[in-house]
C-alpha cells in the first residue's frame, strides 16, 4: 500500500521528535530499534527516512532547538518590557526546566556527547548555539554588535553549564541552591535585581 507524501513527511517528524526526547534524556548511545519502538514503528521502517542514525540524530538536536526556541519565545513575550532578559535567565534557570531533560536545551544536555560524534552531528549543534546567540544577543548590552553577541555566547554557554551541574547532582537542595546562585550572578552582572 502506497501512502501519500504528507504521511512519510509525518511519519518522519515523529521519529524525530521521538529520537529528540530519547537523545536528551538518555544521549546518543539509543538504538534504532528502541527509537523507532518508541515511534510506534517497526526498525525497518527507519532507512526509508534516515540513511543513519547520525541523520537522525543531527536532525534530533535540531527539533530540540525547536523546543528550547518556543520555551525561550514564550517566556520572552510573557515578559515585561525592558525585563526580557531576565525572562530568559529565570526561565532557562528555572527548577522546571532542570527537571525536564528530555523536552530541555540540547546543550545542557548533550553538548559532552556531541563532542564526540560526527561532523554532522557538531554542525547540528554549532548551529543551534548560533542562532540562539544570535536571538539572545538582541536583548543583550553592549555598545556594538559583536560586544552583544560576545555577552549572549558568554551567558548562554555559563546557563547551560550550570544547568548541566544542577541536572548531574542528586541532591534537590543542592541542585536549587546551584541554579539559584547562578541566577543571582547573572542578573546581577546584566542590573537586575535579583
Amino acid at each position: 500500500m502506497r501512502y501519500p507524501a504528507e504521511h512519510k513527511e509525518e511519519t518522519r517528524e515523529r521519529i524525530v521528535r521521538a529520537a529528540s526526547r530519547h537523545f536528551r534524556r538518555r544521549g546518543p548511545g539509543v538504538g534504532v530499534a528502541e527509537l523507532m519502538k518508541a515511534s510506534k514503528l517497526t526498525h525497518g521502517g527507519f532507512y526509508r527516512h534516515f540513511k543513519s542514525k547520525d541523520e537522525l540524530f543531527a536532525a534530533a538536536i535540531d527539533s530540540a532547538f525547536d523546543d528550547n526556541r518556543a520555551r525561550i519565545h514564550a517566556a520572552v513575550l510573557k515578559a515585561k518590557k525592558g525585563q526580557e532578559l531576565r525572562a530568559i535567565i529565570e526561565t532557562y534557570l528555572s527548577d522546571e526546566h532542570c527537571a525536564q531533560t528530555a523536552s530541555g536545551c540540547p546543550v545542557a544536555a548533550l553538548a559532552q556527547e556531541v563532542g564526540r560524534h560526527s561532523r554532522a552531528m557538531r554542525r547540528a549543534m554549532e548551529q543551534g548555539v548560533l542562532e540562539v546567540v544570535a536571538n539572545t544577543a538582541q536583548l543583550m548590552p553592549g555598545a556594538t554588535e559583536d560586544e552583544r553577541r560576545e555577552n549572549a555566547m558568554a551567558l548562554f554557554s555559563a546557563m547551560s553549564g550550570s544547568l548541566t551541574v544542577a541536572r548531574a547532582v542528586d541532591d534537590k537542595n543542592l541542585r536549587q541552591m546551584i541554579l539559584a546562585a547562578a541566577r543571582k550572578i547573572f542578573l546581577k552582572a546584566f542590573g537586575y535585581e535579583s
